[in-house]
């Protein structure tokens, strides 16, 4: 079973807003390449700073992706509690004998922090965050779900990915697993049914109580 992070486990940036933390990504990486500014402030998506800085200019991507680390690492030091329902999935999922996977566009090193900060490390066998050096690796892109059925020694079509975005769905599917859309926003429901996934819901509870 795997879940994505950023959502259905944790609410990322929900202390440190997103939008701060890719203000001074983008400041770092115009500082160092003005030529970047027209391309990077045009977003507040911190993820995004470091796919654009390293399309453009791979050292300096190198220097964003550290600060984006350490970024995340602080985020969820302050981001409050797992998502509701995200424990009980998790005990449940454990429970039932499944090996559990998280597969993050965010750094392995954060989703370790918040896993270990809330007692949760030993529910979870495997971590595959962001590949280093390599955003283009990023969910849509199926690499670390891969990654992590192979670490769990199973067949990626084995697998079920819990994620609350289109990217997430995409992977699944790319990867030749299933995928359980987490709507945690209204509009996001129609979205997930549009993209093919196999399963919607609105309550991590849920996920608990159908492997319960």
């Amino acid at each position: 079973m795997l879940f994505d992070f950023d959502g259905p486990l944790c609410d990322v940036f929900g202390g440190l807003p997103a939008p701060q933390v890719s203000a001074e990504l983008t400041r770092q990486a115009t500082a160092h390449d003005p030529s970047l500014r027209a391309k990077l402030v045009e977003t507040d998506d911190p993820m995004e700073v470091l796919r654009l800085t390293y399309e453009s200019n791979p050292e300096l991507g190198l220097q964003i992706e550290r600060a984006l680390t350490a970024a995340e690492v602080e985020a969820v030091a302050v981001a409050g509690s797992p998502t509701a329902g995200a424990v009980a999935a998790l005990d449940a999922a454990q429970a039932s004998g499944r090996r559990i996977a998280v597969v993050s566009n965010n750094s392995a090193e954060c989703v370790r922090s918040f896993l270990e900060r809330h007692s949760l490390s030993s529910h979870v066998r495997e971590v595959v965050g962001r590949a280093a050096n390599r955003p283009d690796l990023m969910k849509p892109h199926p690499h670390s779900l891969l990654r992590a059925a192979e670490l769990l020694e199973v067949g990626p079509s084995e697998c079920v990915l819990i994620g609350d975005s289109i990217t997430d769905i995409q992977a699944a599917h790319l990867a030749g697993g299933t995928a359980i859309g987490y709507a945690n926003k209204p509009h996001k429901r129609d979205a997930f049914a549009e993209a093919g996934a196999e399963a919607i819901t609105e309550h991590m509870e849920a996920i608990a109580d159908a492997m319960r």
